[in-house]
C-alpha cells in the first residue's frame, strides 16, 4: 500500500482576521486578534491579544489586581519588562523574550504591572481553555527565561523560536497534555521559506506582526500582512515564504476540547452554574 507524499498536504488560508482596537486592565491600549465578533474563539484558544507600544501611557496603569478561573493565560513578551504577583505568593518579572504559562485552574488572584516607565512594550497574550476534568485543579506556573526556549535556524534566512511543540528532536519547554499545544515564533529574511508539519486534529492559526508573506504552496498561497491573523484549514504541512520585507509569525495550535463554554470575563467554565459559583468564591476570598 503507497503513503500519500505528506508534503503536498499543505495547510490553506480560511480566513483572515484583522484585530480590534480593545483595552483592558486599568486602560492599557491593545489589539484583541481572537475574542472578537469576527473569531470569537478557535478551540481551544479562547483570547488572543496583541500589545505594542512605545507611548508610556498607552502601558502604564497596566492590570491590576484580578481573577481568573478554568483556562491558562499564556504571556510571551518580545519588548519591556512587567512583573506579576498572585495572592499565592507567587512573583516574578517577565523581560523581553520570556514566556509565562499561567494555569488559573480553580483559581487566583493577580496583578501584571509594567517594571518600566518609558521605552517599548510588546508581547502576546493568549488564552486556552482548560478541560472540564482540570477547570478545578490546583493553579501552577511554567516560566522561562529566554535562554530557556530553543532557537533553531533549520535553514538559511529561517529563525525559530520553539516554545512548545516539536521540531525534530527539539521540543519546546511548555507542557500541557490536554491540548498539546504549538507555540512558534517564526522569522524568515526576504525571500526565504520554511514548512512545519502541525499535529493531526488540531486547530491552528498564524498571526504576522511584522513584514509580510504567503501560507500555502501553488495556487493555494495566500498573503498575510502585518497585523492579519490567518486561520488554517485543509492540509498539515504549514508552509510560510517572506515577502521583500520578511515576515515575523506566531504559528500557535492545539488540540481542540470540543466542550461546552460558559464564559464571563475572567472566568471560563463550562456551564452558567460554574460561572455563578465562581462569582461566589471570589466574592468569599476562595480562590
Amino acid at each position: 500500500m503507497s503513503h500519500p507524499d505528506i508534503s503536498q498536504d499543505f495547510a490553506r488560508i480560511g480566513r483572515v482576521i484583522r484585530g480590534m482596537p480593545a483595552s483592558d486592565g486599568a486602560g492599557v491600549r491593545l489589539t484583541r486578534v481572537i475574542g472578537t465578533p469576527q473569531l470569537d474563539m478557535l478551540d481551544p484558544f479562547l483570547m488572543l491579544d496583541e500589545f505594542g507600544t512605545d507611548k508610556p501611557e498607552d502601558y502604564l496603569a497596566g492590570f491590576p489586581d484580578h481573577p481568573h478561573r478554568g483556562f491558562e493565560t499564556v504571556t510571551y513578551m518580545l519588548d519591556g519588562r512587567m512583573r506579576h504577583k498572585d495572592n499565592h505568593g507567587n512573583e516574578g518579572v517577565l523581560v523581553p523574550g520570556s514566556v509565562q504559562w499561567m494555569t488559573a485552574g480553580r483559581g487566583l488572584v493577580h496583578s501584571e504591572m509594567p517594571e518600566q516607565h518609558e521605552g517599548r512594550m510588546r508581547g502576546f497574550q493568549l488564552w486556552v481553555n482548560l478541560p472540564a476534568s482540570e477547570k478545578m485543579a490546583q493553579p501552577q506556573y511554567q516560566e522561562f527565561a529566554p535562554d530557556r526556549i530553543p532557537q533553531l535556524q533549520p535553514s538559511p534566512g529561517v529563525n525559530v523560536k520553539l516554545i512548545a511543540g516539536r521540531i525534530g528532536d527539539v521540543a519546546g519547554p511548555i507542557q500541557q497534555p490536554a491540548t498539546d499545544p504549538v507555540y512558534l515564533d517564526i522569522e524568515l529574511a526576504a525571500g526565504a521559506a520554511w514548512q512545519y508539519e502541525l499535529p493531526d486534529g488540531h486547530n491552528a492559526f498564524a498571526y504576522a506582526f511584522e513584514g509580510e508573506g504567503t501560507i500555502g504552496e501553488g495556487d493555494d498561497a495566500r498573503p498575510l500582512s502585518t497585523q492579519q491573523l490567518a486561520v488554517l484549514n485543509g492540509g498539515r504541512v504549514f508552509k510560510l515564504r517572506a515577502g521583500i520585507r520578511g515576515v515575523r509569525v506566531i504559528l500557535v495550535a492545539g488540540r481542540p476540547l470540543r466542550e461546552p463554554v460558559a464564559r464571563y470575563g475572567p472566568f471560563v467554565m463550562n456551564t452558567k452554574e460554574q460561572i455563578m459559583q465562581a462569582f461566589v468564591d471570589f466574592q468569599e476570598g476562595r480562590f
